[in-house]
């Protein structure tokens, strides 16, 4: 209950129902207003003599001008997914790039390349794209397009067009450089009040991913045990037949509880599981991406200390200063676009899953 009471404090004040709810979201991500349509299915696994993978089939389907046909079908592996997030990240640092499943299951709570990891792994994969699909800016990063359309040795042909390793290695100074600065002595107060939301945010949801995995196992553990009773049971009716047609009942009656249980177990393998992981996730994103924002003001802040100190001429870092001011309000201006849409974004995606939570448990015990 406290859990559910500290969610509710990420959510409006104002109730809203299941149907208002969705009225209210289709307006960003409605059919009318989507030109993208992704879907990922169909994995087919791979056997080398050095390793073993999983492919998943991409079909992109858009009515996009710059796009060259209105149908693409593609194939690719998790190291492609993972490429795509690198270079989204590199050209979009202060934007919110939707989180990957881990390469390595979670929880351990399936084996590596079970049917069930497979398909939890196609999902997340499925949602990956098509929030990427749905963001206002991220929709039309060329690496995205050359993802979903290029054949698999243009793929790898355009991933070896990466930086130099001068390049890369500046980008790497820079934030080392940077991150042993210390606290940014000119940040905003949005920004300090988005860090302190998100450090409560991550141990909420922290808490709360390992409580639903907690409830989910009890819920297992519970159900083996059932089925485990139901036959015993009906084989001690044979053997009494004063009680006998009591106890034949008794065993339908547990089957029938262990068939409703299974069903709300898998509400919550469905719905609830991969909806707290994924904000898990997203709250070690978030805070990675404040950590570069702070990045790029550290950066302003060192050549503002170093004219003020007059450590240099004037004349000298003006102009790269006030390149730097105009890169800061760029990561400023995209940050509070991408925090608000993704604020708004989180409270319906908690809000429909646990309406779906209580609907399942109502449903539960009603049967």
């Amino acid at each position: 209950d406290t859990s559910l009471t500290e969610v509710n404090s990420f959510s409006p004040s104002v109730p809203i129902s299941p149907s208002s709810m969705i009225n209210q979201y289709k307006f960003e991500d409605g059919p009318e207003l989507r030109d993208l349509f992704i879907t990922v299915d169909d994995p087919e696994s791979h056997i080398t003599a050095i390793e073993t993978f999983i492919t998943y089939r991409v079909v992109t389907k858009t009515t996009r001008g710059e796009f060259d046909s209105s149908e693409y079908e593609v194939r690719r592996r998790y190291q492609d997914f993972l490429w795509l997030k690198s270079k989204l990240e590199e050209a979009h640092p202060t934007l919110i790039i939707p989180p990957l499943p881990e390469k390595f299951i979670m929880k351990g709570m399936v084996e590596r390349f079970s049917d069930e990891f497979i398909e939890t792994r196609r999902k997340a994969l499925h949602k990956f794209l098509n929030r990427i699909a749905d963001h206002p800016t991220l929709t039309f990063n060329e690496d995205f397009k050359i993802f979903l359309i290029a054949q698999a040795w243009e793929l790898s042909s355009h991933k070896k067009q990466g930086p130099g390793l001068l390049s890369r290695m500046g980008q790497t100074v820079r934030a080392v450089a940077s991150s042993v600065r210390g606290a940014v002595k000119n940040r905003p107060e949005m920004f300090t009040e988005m860090n302190n939301y998100m450090e409560t945010f991550s141990q909420k949801i922290n808490l709360l991913d390992k409580i639903a995995h907690r409830i989910y196992k009890e819920e297992r553990d519970y159900c083996n045990e059932m089925k485990e009773y139901g036959p015993i049971h009906t084989l001690w009716s044979a053997s009494e037949e004063a009680i006998g047609d009591s106890l034949k009942g008794l065993a339908s009656c547990i089957d029938r509880c262990c068939r409703a249980t299974e069903r709300r177990m898998a509400g919550l393998s469905e719905h609830l599981l991969p909806m707290l992981h994924e904000y898990v996730l997203y709250s070690d994103i978030l805070m990675g991406v404040l950590k570069r924002r702070d990045q790029i003001q550290g950066e302003l802040d060192s050549k503002v200390d170093a004219l003020a100190n007059k450590k240099t001429e004037k004349d000298l870092f003006s102009e790269e200063i006030g390149k730097l001011e105009d890169k800061v309000e760029r990561a400023n201006n995209a940050l509070k676009a991408d925090w608000d849409r993704w604020k708004q974004n989180m409270q319906w995606d908690m809000r429909s899953a646990f309406t779906n939570v209580a609907e399942n448990n109502l449903r539960y015990y009603e049967e």
